[in-house]
C-alpha cells in the first residue's frame, strides 16, 4: 500500500483531506490543498483506478461531483492521514516527497541501510529514481549517507531525526 501511496506526488494529502472532510466537491479539494485543477484532475484519476476513490452517485449536479473514499480508500486514508499529520509534525510540505520517497523513509527505517538492499526491496523502482529519491530525501533533512571507507567504496543510509518520525507513520 506505501508503494501506492507514494506512486502519486498529492496521494497522500487527498486522502487525508477526504477522510478528515468525509467527501468533497473537486472546487472545495482545490482550495483547501492549494492544487491545479489538472494536478487534482490526474490525482483524482490515480485514486479511482487504484480504487480508493469514487464520485458520489446521489450527490450534486454531474458537472460539480462530490468525491468520497471507498472502503478500501478508508483504510488507504487512515494511513495517509497518519503520514500527513507526521509531515506537517517536520515542516514537510505535502507533495514534497517523490513517488519512492515513502517507500525508502520505511525500508531505511526497517533496517535496509544499503543502496543495493534498498534497491531489492523496492523492486519495480529503477537505480535512478532510487538515486534521486534518496537526494531527495537528503535535501528534507530526511536521510543522511554515510560514505564508508572500502574497496570498492560503499555508501549507507540512515534517518535522521524527522525521517525517524516519518518511518514510524509509514510503519
Amino acid at each position: 500500500m506505501l508503494i501506492q501511496l507514494g506512486s502519486h506526488r498529492w496521494l497522500v494529502p487527498l486522502l487525508a483531506d477526504l477522510a478528515a472532510h468525509r467527501g468533497a466537491r473537486f472546487v472545495e479539494l482545490i482550495h483547501r490543498l492549494g492544487l491545479s485543477r489538472d494536478s487534482l484532475t490526474r490525482t483524482l484519476e490515480a485514486a479511482a483506478t487504484i480504487g480508493w476513490v469514487a464520485r458520489n452517485p446521489g450527490h450534486g449536479h454531474p458537472l460539480r461531483p462530490e468525491y468520497i473514499l471507498t472502503e478500501a480508500g478508508a483504510a488507504a486514508a487512515t494511513r495517509a492521514a497518519t503520514i500527513a499529520e507526521a509531515q506537517q509534525k517536520i515542516d514537510l510540505p505535502p507533495g514534497a516527497a517523490t513517488r519512492w520517497g515513502l517507500p525508502l523513509v520505511a525500508g531505511i527505517g526497517a533496517g535496509h541501510d544499503r543502496f543495493n538492499a534498498l534497491s531489492r526491496l523496492l523492486i519495480p523502482a529503477t537505480p535512478r529514481a532510487l538515486s534521486q529519491g534518496l537526494t531527495a530525501l537528503g535535501k528534507h533533512g530526511l536521510v543522511t549517507r554515510e560514505v564508508l571507507d572500502m574497496r570498492p567504496p560503499a555508501s549507507r543510509y540512515d534517518l535522521t531525526k524527522n525521517g525517524a518520525l516519518l518511518a514510524a507513520a509509514c510503519a
